[in-house]
């Protein structure tokens, strides 16, 4: 097994004639302690179908199956890029030959993918792009109830939202929607030369494990409905912030007092579960969860999407194209 370094990257760049975009997010790992500990971090177990999004030119992706080398498990990577798609098995060929046949790529949008494409996948492991690695995670976690743990590295200050618990200056719309599908923690800080091209700020490790959700009558869409109405105004009270959804600030009271909520709490003091009884508490007293209740995973094309149509000729899809409105951020 031989890693990628900080010339072998610059190598692979050169020959297929790639320049890292912002558009795409590319900053590609040139230090190898650092997916090495990303790796183990995931801990690949006998069994295990490893889900990567974003392998770029494959430097994680060697880790990884370094580390699962000597155990029966599979590795599925996700790459947006379709040059990048195309170098990484023979860049996987040329460096663990004997572990090429454990792995698939695919060339296609993290955000869009499902079951019939990857399968069921039971570990993520990715370094992911800073402007969608919420959503990301999000539409994982919806569209494959088989991912029971991972670890993603992400934009530190995404990574603190992501983690942040009620009462937390940064909790906020991304950090209650993954409560609703795992418990997530800081792992680990990486610093910003560990990159190439180098970012304008750090990054860290957020690992997860999958747990269940709120037990509700309510759907996960009625309830993130909730949660973006009350963090959309945050510095608001929730009588206010939530005067839009319900339709006024006292049928908002009501609702909330139906939930045993306080109408004069903010968003920020909530949990999952609490946004969770408001939604309940909604669907029998206005029946504001009735619109859109589908909890099925996968992408659901809203109605800007559908206007603007698939991704114009030419071009390379955007991350995000088609992404289902209640797993943005």
């Amino acid at each position: 097994m031989r890693l990628l370094g900080a010339g072998d990257v610059r190598e692979i760049a050169s020959r297929l004639g790639i320049k890292p975009t912002k558009r795409l997010g590319q900053n590609f790992v040139v230090e190898q302690g650092t997916v090495r500990q990303i790796a183990a971090l995931a801990a690949p177990r006998p069994g295990d179908v490893i889900l990567e999004v974003g392998p770029g030119l494959g430097s994680l992706t060697l880790a990884l199956l370094e580390a699962a080398a000597d155990m029966e498990a599979r590795l599925v990577a996700v790459e947006i890029d379709p040059v990048l798609a195309g170098e990484l098995p023979r860049t996987i060929a040329a460096r663990a030959p004997k572990l090429a046949d454990r792995v698939d790529v695919l060339a296609a949008d993290a955000l869009t993918v499902g079951e019939p494409e990857v399968g069921k996948p039971t570990v993520l492991a990715a370094n992911l792009p800073y402007n969608v690695g919420v959503p990301v995670v999000l539409h994982l976690l919806a569209a494959f109830p088989s991912l029971a743990r991972g670890v993603v590295m992400v934009q530190a200050e995404v990574a603190d939202r992501m983690c942040a618990g009620p009462g937390s200056r940064v909790y906020g719309a991304p950090s209650a929607k993954l409560a609703w599908f795992a418990a997530a923690r800081l792992a680990g800080t990486v610093p910003r030369s560990v990159f190439w091209p180098v970012p304008n700020v750090d990054s860290r490790l957020v690992a997860f494990t999958r747990r269940d959700p709120p037990v509700t009558s309510a759907s996960r869409a009625a309830v993130f409905r909730v949660i973006d109405a009350a963090f959309g105004q945050r510095r608001k009270t929730l009588r206010a912030a939530l005067a839009g959804w319900a339709g006024s600030p006292a049928e908002a009271e009501r609702v909330l007092r139906a939930a045993g909520v306080d109408p004069g709490a903010r968003g920020e003091q909530l949990t999952v579960a609490e946004f969770a009884l408001i939604a309940e508490a909604a669907d029998g007293e206005i029946g504001l969860s009735d619109r859109d209740d589908s909890d099925r995973a996968g992408p659901r094309q809203d109605q800007s999407s559908a206007r603007s149509g698939p991704a114009a000729p030419g071009r390379l899809p955007r991350p995000g194209d088609g992404l289902s409105r209640d797993l943005a951020v």
